[in-house]
């Protein structure tokens, strides 16, 4: 009963952030995502000159070309991977994207992260997950929808 009554608060939270996030973007999503989350250094377009990109040392990647690069196929799987840090891409150094800091990881501003026991009873684990899922899947979508043909 606790944790339904947590897990709803939680719910409505979300789904007001992400109409708000849809609003802003005529309804996309994804495409909101995107421009929070990447386009600083990937710019608006996906292209890979974002306003931070001269300040890297390795150019950001044009997200348009992947399919081309992959066959014609969009690579969900490694775009996944690469988004969620499973995926280690050697010129980019570390795993994590500096700009995304928490955004897309699944234990986010949890001060109790170093007692584990303690983190696997909270209730809201299942939803943090939810979230970054859902973030990382939007994106990828919007992604495989602004593939250059």
């Amino acid at each position: 009963m606790m944790t339904h009554c947590l897990k709803l608060p939680m719910v409505l939270g979300l789904t007001a952030v992400f109409a708000t996030a849809a609003h802003a973007e005529d309804g996309d999503v994804g495409k909101a995502e995107f421009q929070a989350s990447c386009a600083s250094c990937h710019g608006a377009d996906g292209k890979g000159k974002g306003p931070v990109s001269e300040l890297l040392k390795m150019p950001p990647a044009d997200l348009t070309t992947l399919a081309r690069s992959n066959n014609g196929v969009f690579p969900t799987s490694a775009v996944y991977e690469t988004i969620d840090g499973r995926r280690k891409i050697p010129a980019r150094g570390t795993r994590e994207m500096p700009i995304w800091g928490e955004r897309f990881n699944l234990i986010m501003n949890v001060p109790h992260i170093l007692d584990p026991a303690y983190d696997a009873l909270d209730p809201s684990r299942d939803l943090r997950e939810v979230v970054v899922r859902t973030r990382i899947l939007a994106v990828i979508d919007y992604l495989n929808r602004i593939q250059q043909k």
